[in-house]
């Protein structure tokens, strides 16, 4: 199969997805197993002991290296596994440039786990590309990315940063979280990044129903390091997990695009309403970002950011009283959920510069009808 030569929405159902040469099953098998028989000692068919190779693994492994447009694909068991594999890329001096918005576990693992190896981190307003470029130290080996940004919702120009740090520094790899946009609505490494992750949890996998995470790339240089530590560290999915994200795979284009079509039309009722004091939602006019969203996207996607007046006592209310969107972390999902990241998610980010505004509301738009999502906020929004 030409990967070139497809479109995304036929990748998602057949990259890496050949049917059963054994017996012509047409979803991938399950291959439920820790050991592969050898042919003789050191003589096997690809694959000798799971942690190193699973048949399963290897097919989600090259359906999301094609959505991506990469040539190399990695699965692991967590986004976060996948975030610590590539910073183990990283040696003691080694500095990182990251957004001034990042996951709250992103920013803990950075924080409190690797900055006492040696990394330095400091972090930037990636919506200003002097910022980024004035960033930029002699030992800078990461620009780190998440666009659109946890949980504020700012989108980075992916092109524009790209060649700022490979100018500075041919060395320099900007690395993109995609987990927000997904391949379907952006792909960085088209834009000129040299590294992509996602948590597989979230919108590839989009049924609430598995956790996982990957590392997609086209640079060899870095694949074959990130391969031993994948085999080495042993932070894998088992081939249910993967069974189950190559599943949500397949509905990516479709998923996307209703989410992506519901949160648009919840953020315009939430600008409209009196007690709505400002929404981030990159498919708004309002937001700062807009064009830069409209030229790397092909929706702005289902995450919406927004405060109501009475601060955080009100957000908590609401957060509490809506029926549809339930109140619980993650996102992606087929069902909406609502929650506040100063107390949840990004609870490590507080007393840090990253701290996340205690009345800030996060919305995950799911596949309901949009109707329904916006009556179920309008009338919580009267009882608040």
């Amino acid at each position: 199969m030409d990967h070139n030569k497809l479109r995304i929405e036929t990748l998602a159902i057949h990259a890496g997805q050949e049917p059963d040469p054994a017996t012509g099953a047409v979803m991938t098998p399950i291959y439920q197993t820790s050991t592969f028989v050898q042919t003789g000692v050191g003589e096997h068919k690809g694959y000798e002991y799971a942690r190193t190779g699973n048949p399963t693994r290897t097919a989600l492994e090259a359906c999301l290296a094609a959505l991506e447009g990469a040539e190399y694909g990695l699965a692991f068991a967590s986004g976060m596994a996948a975030i610590d594999t590539a910073l183990k890329l990283l040696n003691p001096g080694d500095h990182v440039l990251a957004s001034n918005d990042v996951y709250g576990g992103t920013f803990r693992l950075f924080d409190k786990q690797y900055k006492k190896y040696g990394i330095e981190f400091s972090y930037v307003e990636s919506t200003d590309l002097k910022a980024v470029e004035a960033g930029l130290r002699p030992n800078t080996r990461f620009v780190w990315l998440e666009t659109p940004t946890n949980p504020r919702l700012k989108v980075a120009d992916i092109q524009a940063i790209a060649e700022v740090a490979h100018r500075h520094d041919p060395a320099i790899k900007v690395m993109v979280d995609n987990t927000f946009a997904t391949p379907y609505l952006q792909q960085p490494l088209a834009l000129g990044a040299d590294l992509v992750l996602h948590s597989t949890t979230k919108y590839l996998g989009g049924h609430s129903d598995v956790v996982g995470g990957a590392v997609m790339t086209n640079d060899a240089t870095l694949h074959e390091p990130l391969k031993f530590l994948q085999n080495a560290a042993g932070a894998v999915p088992g081939p249910m997990d993967c069974f189950l994200v190559l599943r949500g795979v397949k509905t990516l284009h479709l998923r996307m695009d209703r989410h992506g079509e519901n949160a648009l039309a919840v953020a315009q009722f939430l600008a409209d309403h009196p007690k709505v004091t400002e929404v981030i939602y990159p498919g708004l006019e309002s937001h700062p970002q807009h064009a830069v969203a409209e030229k790397q996207m092909r929706n702005a996607g289902g995450m919406i950011s927004f405060f109501v007046q009475g601060g955080e006592a009100a957000a908590r209310r609401l957060a509490a009283r809506t029926r549809l969107f339930a109140l619980a972390e993650s996102l992606g999902g087929v069902e909406s959920l609502i929650e506040l990241p100063s107390a949840m998610t990004h609870g490590s980010t507080k007393g840090s510069p990253l701290e996340v505004e205690p009345g800030l509301i996060r919305l995950s738009v799911g596949l309901e009808h949009k109707e329904d999502l916006i009556e179920d906020l309008a009338e919580t929004l009267k009882e608040i």
